[in-house]
């Protein structure tokens, strides 16, 4: 998804015509000028969240009052869901319908039951995975009854949505803390993910598993065996290896030997060097080491990379990235090189100074060399 400071530019007068034009088709007497010129006029100073609810806000004004009535014309007005595909909707063309889903969420939390069939309809052409967090907090049993019929339902839109409106930590959403500190419920809906034949569905349902080994890592990892033993198949495969990906960066064992790492005590990094010595914010480096096995038998072994970031104090601060998974012979030694940019990126800022990149192998550190940093 765009970042939210990019996101944000797609809400205003125009997405509002839009979005009012569609209700039109099916409310006559929808005023979508005065909806649009009230939307440009609000939105200008505004970040992404207050700009959707500002569009949400403008549908309740000009909508039936009751509120079942005015869900239904939203509904309505959607276009039909035929020709989207997986990851449609508002990875695409339906930006606009995040105030749809935000008219839900900020109005229909009294009427669970319009709301809920509304929020799947929604997540056709959009999702619905903010807002129906509120509903899993207030109405819990109906509307985790409508989260395990969306599990196994025909479109990868609404399965995706299951996991993902469920995520204890879904970014830019309210957490739901009860998720965070019972995450059973959510493991028993993910059970019907595990071997979804969608990607798309796959990457939530792992993304939901990475956040929850933050706080449970032996439940995921529990859970990863038991899938692994029970459903061997390549699509159940990528979703626990995804799924243990922060734990395996943090070098847990357990995590290494179920993606078949072995050996790292008997794997050493040689001649590492990092080029150039010094680079300039928007530049490249280049990572280079040999991997020797000093062992008599082959080892499987997940290698990644370390970057200590200098900080504003002047201290240093731990960035993990993959690089890739090796087999190595008994006594093999395997050059290996890797290129990482050094540009700006909005969750990160750069500090002149020396940096430190280490070379980890199965969680252990091997090697390690610096390079300075201008900005």
């Amino acid at each position: 998804m765009a970042g939210e400071h990019s996101l944000k530019n797609h809400f205003d007068g125009a997405a509002a015509r839009m979005l009012g034009e569609s209700i039109r088709r099916v409310h006559p007497g929808f005023d979508v000028e005065g909806y649009a010129a009230e939307v440009g006029r609000r939105v200008g100073p505004l970040e992404l969240k207050a700009r959707v609810l500002v569009m949400a806000e403008g549908l309740r004004d000009r909508l039936p009052e009751h509120y079942p009535d005015a869900v239904g014309v939203l509904v309505a007005s959607l276009e039909p869901d035929a020709a989207l595909g997986e990851g449609g909707g508002m990875y695409n063309e339906g930006f606009h319908l995040m105030a749809v889903a935000r008219f839900v969420e900020e109005f229909g939390l009294d009427h669970p039951e319009a709301s809920l069939p509304a929020l799947v309809e929604i997540t056709k052409r959009h999702t619905g995975e903010f807002a129906v967090r509120p509903f899993v907090q207030r109405h819990y049993e109906p509307t985790m009854a409508m989260v395990r019929a969306c599990a196994v339902d025909p479109d990868p839109n609404v399965r995706r949505f299951a996991s993902e409106g469920i995520r204890p930590r879904l970014p830019w959403a309210r957490r739901l803390p009860g998720f965070v500190a019972d995450p059973g419920p959510v493991l028993a809906v993910l059970e019907l993910l595990r071997s979804d034949p969608s990607k798309f569905v796959r990457t939530s349902v792992a993304n939901n598993l990475n956040d929850i080994s933050r706080e449970h890592p032996g439940v995921v990892l529990d859970l990863a065996e038991r899938w692994t033993a029970e459903s061997p198949t390549p699509e159940t495969a990528w979703t626990v290896r995804h799924a243990l990906r922060t734990l395996v960066k943090q070098g847990d064992q357990r995590a290494l030997a179920l993606l078949g790492a072995t050996g790292g005590e008997h794997v050493a990094a040689e001649g590492m060097t990092v080029s150039p010595e010094v680079v300039e914010l928007g530049g490249a480096l280049v990572v280079r080491v040999d991997l020797v096995n000093t062992d008599g038998r082959p080892h499987t072994v997940v290698v990644d990379y370390v970057v200590h970031h200098v900080r504003a104090n002047g201290g240093r601060s731990p960035k993990v990235f993959k690089w890739t998974k090796v087999e190595l012979c008994a006594g093999e030694r395997r050059t290996l090189e890797k290129k990482h940019a050094v540009r700006p990126i909005s969750t990160r800022s750069y500090y002149p100074g020396e940096h430190l990149v280490e070379v980890q192998v199965n969680g252990l550190v091997k090697a390690a060399a610096g390079f300075g940093l201008r900005t």
